[in-house]
């Protein structure tokens, strides 16, 4: 079967995160928004308990922390939530990147069709955009700032802080799409300046199908987002629908097990990637990694083997790893990525382009191991 290294894509839940999960199947029944017997109020409660955990580890007021179907949705309701307030102003202007997650690349096209205008920020050849092209692109009526923090095909850290701090005193709202990033870079996020952050559970070893839209308040009021979909009262309004409970409960727990733990699980995806690099120095085999790792979070390599298509080298080492060349929400895509395009790579190089990530609870040894054969492969692919 192989290791798994495909972490960008989804983590493998955590044991402990199910446990309590399946305590809350077992014994919480009620739907949090039950009001007339004790089953919605316990369930209201665990909710609660999990708001305050996700709260607690971005230094945030749980008032200000919205639960949703994930990083997908949460990006859809900060871009498309602020839509009303965008035409009752005429701010109807919006900065992002061409590296985004196609949940905010689409849905700032579908705004492109109804009358908005988008500023698409290339990033240079190290993966990262320019603050100061960002920053000079700032109108009177830009609405929306919406950029991630840490590509998911790269890995590459976004200068979010410095943005943020420069959009801090403006009448512009400062979007971050955590999703690769929060759980780990967990006291960077803690001292960002934003106005809306979203993430998903399953990047921090949580549950699948649950995420969080956090809402911070500038002078005591919410950033001006309505719902985009009806049905409910739901998260007051921003998202209808029958809260799950034993997936918020996963959330919350997966946040407080990262909460105690980060720091350890940042040195050993450290361990790990300096190790994947002595092996690949060592190898001999050509190869250029994409993105400049002084910038890169230690769980992800994005590597060029010359002259080896990707395609041919994941299906011959599927019984070693599991690895992807590209985001999941692409893999059915044979198009060269977006990403790497827009970083400036040539197509035949970015067809030879793979992605592994790992996670803390990774072995060394056994990703070592399979990293060995992976390169094995590509160096007889190579002599052809």
């Amino acid at each position: 079967m192989g290791v798994y290294l495909d972490f960008n894509s989804t983590a493998p839940i955590d044991e402990r995160v199910l446990e309590e999960m399946i305590k809350i199947y077992r014994n919480t029944p009620g739907n949090a928004d039950s009001r007339t017997h004790t089953f919605g109020d316990d369930a209201r409660r665990a909710v609660e308990t999990a708001r305050a955990e996700v709260a607690s580890l971005l230094g945030v007021n749980k008032d200000e922390v919205f639960f949703t179907s994930g990083a997908t949705e949460s990006n859809n309701i900060a871009i498309q939530g602020l839509r009303e307030y965008a035409e009752k102003t005429g701010k109807k202007h919006i900065i992002t990147t061409s590296v985004e997650h196609k949940s905010v690349l689409g849905t700032c096209k579908a705004l492109e069709q109804q009358g908005f205008e988008v500023s698409y920020v290339n990033p240079k050849a190290d993966g990262r955009v320019s603050v100061e092209e960002v920053t000079g692109l700032v109108r009177e009526d830009t609405v929306l700032v919406s950029i991630m923090h840490v590509n998911n095909e790269t890995g590459i850290i976004q200068p979010i802080k410095e943005i943020g701090e420069f959009l801090a005193d403006k009448e512009t709202f400062f979007h971050i799409d955590a999703t690769q990033s929060f759980g780990k870079l967990v006291d960077e996020l803690k001292a960002i300046k934003y106005d809306m952050l979203s993430m998903s559970a399953h990047k921090i070893a949580g549950p699948q199908g649950v995420g969080t839209l956090v809402l911070r308040k500038k002078r005591y009021k919410l950033p001006p987002v309505k719902g985009i979909m009806y049905g409910g009262q739901q998260e007051r309004g921003i998202r209808p629908g029958t809260i799950p409970v034993a997936l918020v409960v996963g959330l919350g727990t997966a946040c407080a097990l990262v909460a105690s733990e980060y720091k350890q699980n940042q040195e050993k995806c450290l361990t790990i990637k300096n190790a994947l690099l002595e092996e690949l120095n060592a190898s001999g085999v050509k190869c250029e990694i994409n993105g400049d790792q002084n910038y890169c979070v230690p769980s992800t390599l994005n590597i060029c083997f010359n002259g080896v298509s990707s395609e041919a080298l994941m299906l011959s080492t599927k019984q070693y790893c599991g690895i992807s060349n590209g985001s999941a929400c692409n893999s059915k895509s044979y198009e060269p990525s977006y990403v790497l395009t827009a970083m400036g790579i040539p197509t035949e190089k970015i067809e030879n382009t793979v992605r592994i990530s790992w996670g803390a609870e990774s072995d060394c040894e056994d990703v070592v191991t399979s990293f060995k054969e992976l390169l094995a492969v590509a160096k007889s692919f190579a002599a052809f």
